[in-house]
């Protein structure tokens, strides 16, 4: 089994490797042990802080070993990915790739003998999205009924909220004035719409005002932000999305936790007060990377 996205999980799993994550963050010594002698392949083509440093950690306290590959540094530069794919899963137990476009993803998975976990692409981003309905049921208790806004761009992040948040019974609204289209999934979203529990508005403020949890995430990729040939499309998303930060004025009346998937662009997608507000739960979510990685591994791997 792979996990490129949540469309081969029922809402049942969903909700049980949520349930896996929060208990394996709360009892970690009972899978000290639960991946001895076992390898887990990273391969990393696009940047990354939280997708290495949670499979990597959970990969040890799981009691196996992770391998760190550098994609700009080996043979996936310029040979054929499922060649090298073929040899790298006869060595190891799993993968965990995070690249920049979904079709190198496929050619991965249709190639490996192995589980495949997309650690991020243009299309989606799984692992990100169980660590934020963990920290969602650890701050309400339940995921049933609670609310959550998501304020920025339509990319990939948004399609696996808007996935997961369906599937496990989240009431989810998305405030999306740019839609990337390299992340576009149109059977992704048809099958949202069907379950009620999706909606999009451009009114940020009246979105905001019953909710639980307002959540946004960098409008430029970090690789592309400081990128002179982005510059063009850089002052373009800024002027279209600054009405739409994340600040004391949006959030005036309004008690939800506060959530960032990280990189952040501080004082562009968000305010520094907000991301330090009382109501900030964007540390916790990034910590709950570690539990939603060592929930998919055990799901996968074991």
């Amino acid at each position: 089994m792979h996990l490129m996205n949540f469309k081969e999980l029922s809402g049942q799993e969903l909700n049980d490797l949520v349930d896996e994550g929060i208990e394996t963050k709360q009892d970690p010594e009972k899978y000290f042990k639960a991946f001895e002698q076992k390898s887990l392949a990273l391969i990393f083509q696009k940047t990354s802080t939280r997708t290495r440093v949670s499979f990597e950690v959970a990969m040890t306290q799981l009691g196996g070993h992770a391998l760190f590959i550098d994609w700009q540094t080996t043979n996936f530069t310029m040979a054929d990915i499922g060649d090298e794919v073929q040899y790298l899963s006869r060595n190891v137990d799993g993968i965990m790739a995070r690249l920049l476009h979904n079709t190198d993803l496929q050619k991965i998975m249709k190639a490996s003998q192995v589980p495949v976990v997309n650690g991020c692409d243009d299309m989606y981003h799984p692992s990100q999205c169980i660590a934020d309905l963990i920290t969602m049921k650890e701050k309400r208790g339940k995921l049933k009924g609670t609310k959550l806004v998501y304020i920025g761009i339509h990319n990939n992040v948004c399609n696996s909220l808007i996935e997961g948040c369906t599937k496990t019974g989240v009431k989810l609204t998305t405030v999306s004035p740019i839609f990337n289209e390299a992340s576009r999934d149109e059977a992704l979203l048809d099958e949202a719409k069907k379950t009620g529990l999706w909606t999009s508005t451009l009114d940020a403020k009246m979105a905001v005002a019953d909710a639980d949890f307002v959540y946004t995430d960098t409008w430029i990729d970090m690789e592309f932000f400081t990128d002179p040939k982005f510059a063009a499309e850089k002052e373009k998303r800024l002027k279209q999305m600054t009405p739409y930060q994340i600040n004391a004025g949006l959030l005036k009346g309004s008690s939800a936790f506060i959530m960032h998937d990280m990189p952040i662009h501080r004082g562009y997608e968000i305010s520094a007060e907000a991301i330090d507000s009382p109501k900030s739960v964007i540390y916790e979510q990034a910590e709950n990377r570690l539990y939603s990685a060592k929930a998919i591994l055990l799901k996968l791997l074991k």
